[in-house]
């Protein structure tokens, strides 16, 4: 047994005592605690234990239609200020200005109809002043409506993407990871509206051209058709690939706004049809939920107006700008939520973003 690294003591000798903290000299054996299972890092935050591979409002893996629907109400719930309160300041704002313009107009000027709800043939200055006044406001307070929304989606871009680690923003906190890239926001909304309304000019011209060499409506109508049926599926991909997750790679990657078109289609590559089926869903759930909601004030702006036609653009601000306000609180936020969780998806199909969010939730080690 020379050389060998165990040294035993010989027969009758007495035993080493314990290590200190050990059992006393004559006590039964008990076998050592079992070792505690191998988590791969620091223990989950509190009131995540047994979830693991969930630290915020959704699963850290690959999610399913019915993750990131309910992911999408986890985060609006838990974070309403910055997403409700957010959508529905921002359009309160806008409407409050079509609503201020058509009070004053209504008892100056009027709204220009007669008192049968009808507007004069030879309209006087007062009267074209009235409808000028009366459409123009409420034209400029749905686009400030939409402007204000726009920096929502980014703000609900950033909520969500805390949400999956856990945190929650509030509303200054989720404006202020705005800044730097609002104005590129904006910028990319401008040059999405640009290139719609130039293929829609395209299309018209093309119906217009058709029409005017033929002369045959039959010629014409069948054209519109044709022009039609192939550019509603064109436009449906152009979206799905460079538009739909445009808007979460420009406010969460160091990248401009071509090159978030560009992210838009690398993440969309092999996953066409199914990006497409959740966001078709989502728009439909989305539209009937808005006109649902917007439905009854709709019914009462007209019914208003019929009854008091010189008031009639002021009772139609009001209560579209209710419904509006109502609309956009539920509509606005769950949409961009729905797309972000698409955008933080795909990431974690193609590039396993779930490890990266892992580490940063602290249940990994870095």
């Amino acid at each position: 047994m020379t050389g060998s690294p165990h040294h035993f003591p010989p027969p009758g000798a007495p035993l080493p005592e314990e290590p200190a903290g050990g059992p006393p000299p004559g006590a039964p054996y008990a076998p050592p605690p079992p070792a505690p299972p191998f988590r791969g890092g620091p223990p989950a935050p509190p009131g995540m234990l047994g979830a693991a591979h969930k630290p915020g409002a959704f699963a850290l893996r690959p999610l399913r239609l019915g993750d990131m629907y309910d992911g999408a109400f986890r985060i609006i719930r838990f974070n309403p200020k910055a997403t409700v309160g957010a959508a529905a300041l921002v359009t309160a704002v806008a409407m409050i200005l079509p609503i201020a313009v058509n009070a004053v107009l209504a008892f100056t000027v009027g709204s220009g109809f007669d008192t049968d709800g009808e507007i004069s043939d030879e309209p006087s200055t007062t009267e074209a002043l009235g409808l000028i006044g009366g459409f123009g406001s409420l034209l400029l307070g749905s686009y400030v409506a939409q402007l204000g929304l726009i920096l929502v989606t980014g703000m609900v871009v950033h909520v969500t993407r805390a949400a999956a680690v856990g945190r929650r923003l509030t509303l200054a906190e989720a404006w202020a990871a705005t800044h730097g890239k609002r104005w590129r926001l904006v910028g990319q909304t401008f040059v999405v509206a640009m290139t719609s309304l130039f293929v829609i000019a395209v299309a018209v011209l093309l119906v217009v051209l058709v029409a005017v060499a033929t002369g045959d409506v039959l010629v014409t109508v069948l054209i519109s058709l044709l022009v039609v049926a192939a550019t509603v599926p064109v436009c449906m991909w152009l979206w799905i690939k460079l538009v739909l997750l445009a808007t979460p790679a420009l406010m969460l990657e160091p990248i401009g706004v071509f090159a978030a078109f560009g992210r838009s289609w690398r993440l969309t590559g092999g996953q066409f049809w199914r990006v497409l089926g959740i966001a078709l869903l989502t728009v439909l759930i989305t539209g009937t939920a808005g006109q649902i909601v917007g439905f009854p004030f709709g019914i009462v702006a007209g019914v208003g107006g019929a009854l008091a036609p010189q008031y009639y653009f002021l009772i139609y601000s009001i209560a579209t700008g209710v419904g509006a306000v109502l609309s956009n609180a539920f509509v606005a936020p769950f949409t961009a939520a729905v797309t972000s969780l698409q955008y933080i998806d795909q990431r974690m199909r193609k590039e396993a973003y779930d490890v990266e969010l892992m580490r940063e939730a602290g249940l990994i080690a870095r």
